[in-house]
């Protein structure tokens, strides 16, 4: 196809303003340019950003907001100098769909720590200088370079997590050398991000132990997930029993919460990685510099390591533990995330539901 393919409707759920109510709506995505690939979207993962775009917390929300950046799909169309895709095949989209393409970081796949920033899926400016909308609608059109192959025998519904929760945890779990088996692991939370670093882990050979404030969590942890070992981090005890036992630590949880208490865990060298964002991060430098630890942050991944995991997943029968639901429910959803009523990642039916409520309207 050229780049002068004709524009078509877009169907969607958009919130109109910081209500954060979510509506349907219909717009224009660009036409799909040479090096563009446009898919069909058939699911879509709920996360928490979603939430906080939607009701504008960080105060730069641009309504109305398509939100959804956890997406995949089958290929509808691709531009005449698209050499990777073809039409019919399953791909995924993540938490970005532009970067400089030039930088150090772009030239390594790293584009997520692109130099000059890169575009959000959503909320962000696109190509053609229009505001990014998201996932939760019927297609969209992305440059074939932030465009994943999904492999043909892993179900699209359960690669969607992948794309954000799921990368989130994998990208700084390979930076830091996890996936030495026979290592030890702590995972602070255990909600979409963490269940998945749990699954990782011992894929990994990892002996992995969740780090909880919820006791109810402890039979899934043990039983579902199949962690070694459950700590409930609010008892002293059981945490003193754990000091110095841990090589590395994933924090999922953005919630406040102390850090000496986690960092005491970790052996000499021991490297502890935030992937969530709770309010600030404060804690003594005795637990640091003594044994020589590291802190870290980390958030989502290129676009090489992003593939890679895909196909991780795939050869491992990796698969986030979810719960699908129809478009028309995504207004409970959301609150339902509010609430952490959720195990583990919601993900939203797009394709039939999207269309018949559309008809309805």
């Amino acid at each position: 196809m050229s780049s002068e393919s004709t524009k078509e409707e877009c169907l969607a759920w958009a919130a109109k303003d910081p209500s954060g109510v979510l509506l349907p709506y219909k717009f224009s995505r660009r036409a799909v340019g040479s090096e563009d690939v446009s898919l069909k979207i058939t699911h879509c993962g709920i996360c928490y950003a979603d939430v906080g775009s939607t009701t504008n917390k960080l105060g730069y929300s641009k309504y109305p907001l398509v939100p959804g950046h956890e997406i995949v799909g089958t290929v509808k169309e691709v531009g005449s100098n698209v050499s990777h895709f073809k039409v019919g095949d399953h791909v995924g989209v993540g938490t970005y769909v532009n970067s400089c393409r030039d930088c150090e970081y772009c030239n390594e796949g790293e584009e997520v720590n692109c130099v000059k920033g890169i575009v959000f899926t959503f909320n962000g400016i696109d190509t053609d200088g229009t505001i990014t909308k998201g996932g939760y609608s019927s297609y969209i059109v992305v440059h074939q370079r932030y465009c994943f192959r999904i492999p043909d025998d892993y179900p699209l519904a359960l690669a969607a997590p992948l794309l954000c929760a799921g990368i989130t945890v994998y990208n700084p779990m390979i930076r830091h050398g996890m996936n030495r088996a026979g290592k030890s692991l702590g995972v602070i939370g255990l909600g979409g991000l963490g269940h998945m670093a749990v699954k990782f882990g011992k894929a990994f050979g990892l002996k992995v132990t969740v780090l909880s404030t919820t006791l109810s969590k402890k039979e899934e942890a043990l039983s579902v997930l199949g962690a070694d070992n459950f700590v409930l981090s609010s008892d002293q005890d059981q945490m003193k029993a754990l000091s110095k036992s841990l090589d590395f630590i994933i924090d999922t949880s953005s919630g406040d919460h102390p850090f000496d208490p986690f960092m005491a865990l970790l052996k000499t060298n021991g490297v502890f990685v935030l992937v969530a964002f709770p309010s600030e991060v404060k804690f003594s430098p005795a637990n640091l510099n003594p044994g020589m630890k590291s802190i870290t942050g980390s958030v989502a991944g290129g676009t090489r390591v992003t593939q890679e995991m895909l196909e991780f997943c795939a050869a491992h029968k990796i698969y986030p533990k979810i719960e699908i639901i129809p478009i028309q429910y995504v207004n409970e959803a959301l609150q339902r995330v509010i609430n952490k009523d959720v195990r583990y990642r919601f993900v939203i039916e797009i394709e039939n539901p999207l269309e018949r409520n559309h008809i309805n309207k």
